[in-house]
């Protein structure tokens, strides 16, 4: 049997949505799990475990209806036999309509008309648990699953050999990822903690733990916040993981992890890695689990440069001292 989900987002969306497909695979041990995701977020199932194969589609592009053409002929070609959707959009209901698929869940809403098993929203809630939701549309009610990933053996020994090279070995470390997606720039989202609040957290580390090396993760669209950095403070150490693997492998290995409302927050949640995220316009409760593991800041005002440096320092030492 095999299975297609239609999941938009970035690669923190897919993320929040491991547990839907692991719980998936569970309960169809034998079934090929499918999804369909924007090509920019199609590195996240490098280190998925549950899933088939990846079809890209740019769910928010100016899509021409041979795009759609293209999409709805693999889709009925695959023979699919369940669908889930995330998101509400009439027009995913009747692509999913229009592929013959006979088993469709989505949220209720207005495409109801075109699936076969609508689901109520509850936004009220972690997005992971929201997007589990949907398979009480199959009939699946158990409780969702904490986030889980599988890093590959080949990312796991670069990361081995990235701490050598970083002069970390085994011992702990601090590691910093305070970028922010491209995309988050060109919307205008409030993602970016500015460098020089950055500047006052690791000052103080090095005065406090002078021994606990401080390793910065530079991203694609991140060498002037990290070159910043470097210059303010000569002992840092900088990682660039080329795929979402890497990454991974070096947010498992940490001690902890400071970070922005990102991709990498997730991460570091499927790997339990103990991490402090500051946050701006959206909620720490809809976007971390509840666990003493895991906390996040957010900005009374909704702007990330409001938060205090010495707000989050006083979070990170009393969580160190509790």
């Amino acid at each position: 049997m095999r299975i297609i989900a239609l999941v938009p987002g970035g690669i923190g969306d897919q993320i929040l949505f491991f547990p839907t497909l692991d719980d998936l695979k569970q309960n169809y041990p034998d079934a090929e799990i499918d999804v369909v995701v924007e090509p920019r977020a199609a590195a996240a199932y490098r280190v998925s475990k549950s899933i088939h194969s990846v079809i890209p589609f740019d769910f928010k592009g100016r899509n021409s209806l041979a795009d759609y053409g293209n999409l709805l002929g693999t889709l009925r070609d695959r023979e699919y036999k369940i669908a889930l959707a995330l998101g509400q959009k009439w027009t995913v209901g009747f692509l999913l309509w229009l592929t013959g698929v006979p088993v469709r869940v989505g949220y209720s809403g207005g495409g109801n008309r075109f699936l076969t098993n609508p689901v109520p929203l509850n936004k009220n809630q972690y997005a992971a648990a929201m997007y589990h939701d949907l398979l009480k549309g199959l009939s699946i009610t158990t409780p969702c699953p904490d986030l889980a990933v599988n890093v590959p053996a080949g990312d796991l020994d670069w990361a081995d050999n990235e701490r050598q090279r970083l002069g970390i070995g085994n011992g702990g470390y601090v590691l910093i990822h305070g970028g922010s997606s491209q995309l988050a720039k060109e919307k205008g989202i409030d993602k970016i903690y500015p460098v020089e609040n950055w500047q006052g957290i690791i000052q103080d580390f090095v005065q406090r733990q002078p021994e606990l090396p401080i390793v910065v993760v530079q991203g694609p669209d991140d060498e002037e916040f990290v070159q910043t950095l470097v210059r303010a403070n000569l002992n840092l150490k900088v990682t660039i993981p080329t795929d979402v693997g890497k990454l991974t492998a070096m947010i498992a290995g940490a001690s902890l992890m400071l970070c922005t409302d990102s991709a990498p927050m997730h991460l570091a949640v499927a790997v339990k890695t103990y991490m402090m995220a500051v946050f701006g316009p959206t909620e720490p409760k809809f976007l971390l689990p509840p666990s003493d593991r895991f906390m996040g800041i957010k900005s009374l005002s909704g702007k990330m440069s409001d938060i205090d440096p010495t707000t989050v320092l006083e979070k990170i030492w009393a969580g160190q001292t509790a």
